[in-house]
């Protein structure tokens, strides 16, 4: 117990339905809220951390973790760099900032959803800026830039 090294070690935490939590949250392996946190949550990026809301759950801060699976509400932005998850009773007040995203069929994000390459081309310097020539303004659909992949996910009632 002493000796080991506790990082190695790998659990759940859960914050149970009849608790609240007032304050940020850093965690390593996995995080089940099935109550209420009123702060932000981080794990460190590019980890395995992953972070489950569940129906009854409750998050009023940011999110900060590489894998994210939402089924209750979620009052504040979200960050990951792996993939989200949101299910049929997601419901999202923020911006999502994914790599990889599912949303069921049910599930509501009022926000934006920004797809974590695009951010890095819009977080650029201001030194290296492209100048467009005013002919640039409209370009044809080939040079129009890709739209990230979402996939979907429908859910089977009553199965």
């Amino acid at each position: 117990m002493f000796g080991k090294d506790s990082r190695a070690e790998t659990g759940i935490t859960l914050v149970a339905t009849n608790c609240e939590m007032v304050g940020d949250i850093h965690f390593s392996d996995q995080l089940l809220v099935n109550g209420i946190i009123k702060g932000n949550i981080f794990a460190q990026p590019g980890s395995k951390a992953t972070v489950t809301v569940s129906e009854k759950g409750r998050v009023a801060g940011d999110i900060r973790v590489p894998n994210v699976i939402v089924n209750g509400k979620v009052f504040g932005d979200i960050h990951s760099d792996k993939h989200i998850e949101l299910a049929a009773k997601a419901e999202v007040i923020g911006n999502v900032h994914y790599n990889l995203i599912e949303m069921v069929m049910g599930s509501r994000v009022d926000g934006s959803l920004v797809h974590q390459k695009d951010a890095k081309k819009e977080s650029r310097p201001a030194d290296t800026a492209v100048v467009k020539p005013a002919s640039a303004e409209r370009p044809g659909p080939e040079a129009r830039p890709k739209s990230p992949q979402v996939a979907a996910v429908t859910s089977q009632a009553n199965a």
